[in-house]
């Protein structure tokens, strides 16, 4: 038995390389994987117990993901310098040893810094979580998951999106779900100008009104507007509020539904481009002495 923890002994002892001026032996490497093994362990059990917490005081689901997620990454680098100190490495002399490469490295890695820290100002920052509503370069999509170098998100079409941190930091982003849900949505439609106007608001406000009473918004009132004189039509335009802006493709398409029923049973017509053609009586004498058979 004491011969086997002597070879034990000397096998732990045995060196590997030298980093920063300290020795690295088997023994210091197998306490910094121990170390390393426990913070990740430790990591996960606090995010799970705070997470509980949060949820039980009502929390809302992209906050939890957010402070859990700082938890996790602040627990992960405090073990790291745990796992060195305690193996006896100088993170001075550390750096000092790897300060060289770290220059050529940072040039290759701009970007992924670039987003790493782009990461760390969205989990800290707050002005994005996990399922939020945002409009990014032209699409719409709803956040899935804010990770420390890009974000997942997901397209109405079921597409997931990874985008680079940085991309939602130094980009204007739409953010419909900041403050709160609601969604304004805009609906235009033109009638003839011999069309009974009052007639016509009246019926769109009938509408507005019961495709709101659906995705009421407290205190936002529908609206229904005459927007202009076109050259074929009155131009007008309905606007209601919904509680869901995730859903606005089919409550657009409900409230177009409603206003064509709704035309229809008033015989309101929906006024289309049209081209009128006058002839002067000069134009067809010339018309009838151009088609007029020879003598």
């Amino acid at each position: 038995m004491g011969e086997l923890l002597r070879l034990v002994g000397r096998g732990l002892d045995i060196e590997l390389f030298i980093i920063g001026g300290t020795q690295v032996r088997v023994s210091t490497f197998l306490t910094v994987i121990i170390v390393f093994v426990v913070t990740l362990w430790i990591s996960r059990i606090l995010r799970m117990l705070v997470e509980r917490a949060l949820a039980k005081r009502g929390a809302q689901p992209g906050d939890i993901g957010t402070i859990s997620g700082l938890l996790r990454y602040v627990v992960l680098v405090v073990g790291i310098g745990i796992a060195l100190d305690t193996a006896g490495i100088d993170l001075t002399a550390l750096f000092a040893a790897g300060a060289l490469f770290a220059v050529g490295l940072g040039f290759a890695m701009q970007s992924i810094a670039q987003n790493f820290v782009a990461g760390v100002i969205l989990l800290g920052e707050r002005s994005i979580k996990p399922g939020d509503i945002l409009q990014v370069e032209g699409k719409f999509v709803k956040v899935i998951d804010i990770g420390i170098r890009a974000s997942v998100a997901r397209t109405r079409d079921g597409e997931d999106l990874v985008i680079p941190n940085a991309v939602l930091i130094q980009t204007t982003v739409t953010n419909y779900t900041l403050k709160d849900s609601a969604f304004r949505i805009r609906v235009p439609v033109g009638v003839t100008y011999d069309s009974d106007m009052a007639q016509v608001k009246a019926t769109l406000t009938t509408v507005a009104e019961k495709i709101s009473a659906v995705w009421s918004v407290p205190g936002h009132d529908p609206l229904v507007v005459m927007t202009e004189f076109g050259n074929h039509a009155v131009n007008w335009e309905v606007r209601i509020w919904m509680n869901d802006p995730w859903k606005a493709l089919p409550a657009t398409s409900a409230l177009y539904e409603d206003i064509w029923w709704a035309f229809k049973e008033k015989e309101i017509v929906i006024a289309f481009p049209q081209l009128d053609v006058h002839l002067d009586p000069p134009v067809m004498d010339a018309l009838a002495r151009a088609t007029r058979p020879a003598a």
